[in-house]
């Protein structure tokens, strides 16, 4: 990731890209079409030629990295080539052309790149979603979409974004933890597992609680090695993360509207149609809107086995934040038979957290016991002792 991001460099670098891009065109160079070998040794003589018309005096070492750089400018996207090839980094956040941060291992760190300016930072993120077909100007400043490799990124830009172009990328890794890695990383004892094994095995309604960041998908996708492989799935996600090593299993994903506001498909839509579908179970990525009320009367018509995950903190929290996502999106009941509908529904609630030290972690696993006097009344099926000595605030979990 080493890299010079100090002014003068910057400015050689704009002037040197510039420069290689006239030659392209006055070459009538397609990218595109031109192999890649071809296309480095082009840069690279392009590079030096203009280092030495104009005496400027470069290291070898800077030299070396100016001809790669410019290489990732014209065929990759630029300053985030070594971030996208590391293992490691899990997570890129750009907020500018001068701050870029990323995780690796649940940590998140400042790294040593810079774009030029806020217009080379707009070229890197046009160029990115120049394949999807995706819209991104004044008129529609936001963009949310799927890589062709899996990976998630958020771009978003002014007037609405105040500082410059900013833009998120959530990586795909098409490498997800088993079991067995999950309990040698400390995520989760072996009597957990087995107790999750047997929660999925015996076709309970399952849901996996956090904040963001603490792992929810990589659990979804380890309960899913505990369904028979003689039933049928099917999956809704607004962006395809999941995978799932199963036999019968059918994959559907959300669709934003074009742009002429026509063609949505919501998770909501997704699940009535994945009920016509005779699924054994239903999987749902995540409920954040009105697919909850589609997911609980589901699960409360047999699909049993049915899962899904939710954005919170604590498994109370959970419900409760079910409660507001039925009210908000039009379920017309009273708050007991409201609070009755979730107690019925849902059978177990699986807390992750995310340690202070960065790693994330099976804090709880509690089962609904509703009763008359209190749908919501909760059993403790396991807790981590790891979070023993650690502040409430810092787990999620209440003591």
């Amino acid at each position: 990731m080493a890299t010079r991001i100090d002014d003068d460099y910057q400015n050689l670098k704009k002037n040197v890209h510039t420069h290689v891009v006239e030659r392209l065109d006055e070459g009538g160079i397609e990218v595109e079409r031109v192999d890649a070998q071809q296309l480095h040794r082009f840069i690279q003589s392009t590079v030096d030629q203009y280092v030495s018309v104009n005496r400027i005096p470069l290291a070898m070492a800077d030299h070396t990295m100016l001809v790669r750089e410019m290489v990732d400018e014209v065929v990759g996207f630029g300053p985030l080539e070594p971030l996208l090839a590391d293992d490691q980094v899990n997570d890129i956040l750009i907020n500018g052309a001068r701050s870029v941060f990323v995780e690796i291992a649940g940590v998140l760190q400042k790294v040593q790149v810079r774009f030029i300016d806020d217009d080379h930072v707009l070229r890197i993120i046009r160029r990115i979603l120049a394949p999807l077909g995706r819209r991104l100007d004044e008129s529609s400043p936001m963009v949310d979409a799927r890589l062709p490799d899996g990976s998630r990124v958020n771009a978003i830009i002014p007037p609405i974004a105040l500082d410059g172009p900013s833009m998120s990328i959530r990586k795909f890794s098409s490498k997800h933890l088993t079991a067995n890695q999950l309990v040698n990383m400390g995520s989760m004892t072996r009597e957990c597992l087995d107790l999750l094994a047997g929660i999925v095995e015996s076709r309970r309604n399952l849901l996996v609680s956090g904040g963001t960041g603490t792992g929810k998908t990589t659990i979804l996708n380890l309960l899913s090695e505990f369904i028979p492989q003689d039933e049928r799935i099917v999956t809704i996600e607004d962006s395809a993360e999941l995978q799932l090593n199963h036999l019968h299993i059918v994959r559907l994903e959300t669709r934003p509207a074009n742009t002429e506001g026509t063609g949505r498909v919501t998770a909501r839509d997704l699940i009535v149609n994945a009920l016509r579908m005779r699924p054994d179970r239903v999987i749902v990525g995540e409920v954040r809107s009105g697919e909850i009320i589609e997911l609980l009367q589901a699960m409360n018509t047999g699909h049993e086995g049915s899962m899904s995950t939710i954005h919170s903190n604590s498994a109370k929290d959970a419900l409760i934040r079910i409660e507001t996502l039925l009210a908000v999106n039009g379920y017309d009941a009273g708050e007991r038979a409201i609070a009755r509908l979730i107690g019925s529904s849902l059978d177990v609630v699986v807390q992750l957290t995310r340690l202070p030290n960065g790693r994330r972690l099976v804090s709880e696993v509690v089962a609904l016991r509703p009763t008359n006097d209190d749908p919501y009344r909760m059993e403790t099926l396991y807790r981590s002792s790891e979070l023993d000595w650690l502040a409430p605030e810092d787990t999620g979990v209440a003591p």
